[in-house]
């Protein structure tokens, strides 16, 4: 995947990028559009999924950020769309946390076709870790980093 910028921004945390994370899923027809491609909506859900189940792989489902007191909410998807995908093409949703800095990280995700290997799309995500109890942004405590630098994929 081509960088965008600088692997990691000025100030950012001393916390390395996280090993890749993989999850495969099948496009159902349910998640295309109109023109029989997977939608944009859908593709962005699949973002969604994957870093959800890259954390609970790393012990951190909901109930543990409740419990915490604080989890990641979106600020910010950017996704290049390289090539359709079609109802019935098995794709592997890689993903990995690039930098983490105070209260903010920045995920990457690549969508790449099962049967040949190519690259469908990509993603860069910046999360927001937030106070549950008045939203505002919180610290990322170490040790959710470091449990997301020990998880590999299932």
């Amino acid at each position: 995947m081509a960088e965008r910028g600088p692997s990691r921004p000025s100030g950012a945390a001393a916390h390395a990028a996280t090993p890749e994370f993989r999850l495969e899923v099948t496009a159902s027809t349910d998640d295309l559009d109109e023109q029989g491609r997977v939608s944009n909506v859908a593709v962005v859900g699949w973002i969604r999924d994957v870093a959800v189940a890259h954390s609970e792989a790393a012990g951190w489902d909901h109930a543990a950020y409740l419990r915490f007191g604080a989890f990641f909410v979106v600020r910010r998807h950017e996704v290049d769309y390289l090539r359709p995908v079609v109802a019935g093409e098995r794709v592997a949703l890689i993903t990995h946390v690039a930098w983490w800095r105070a209260a903010t990280c920045e995920r990457r995700t690549r969508i790449v076709r099962l049967a040949d290997g190519q690259e469908l799309a990509r993603a860069v995500t910046h999360w927001a870790f937030i106070s549950v109890a008045d939203g505002r942004p919180r610290r990322i405590p170490p040790e959710v980093a470091d449990a997301f630098a020990r998880t590999p994929s299932p």
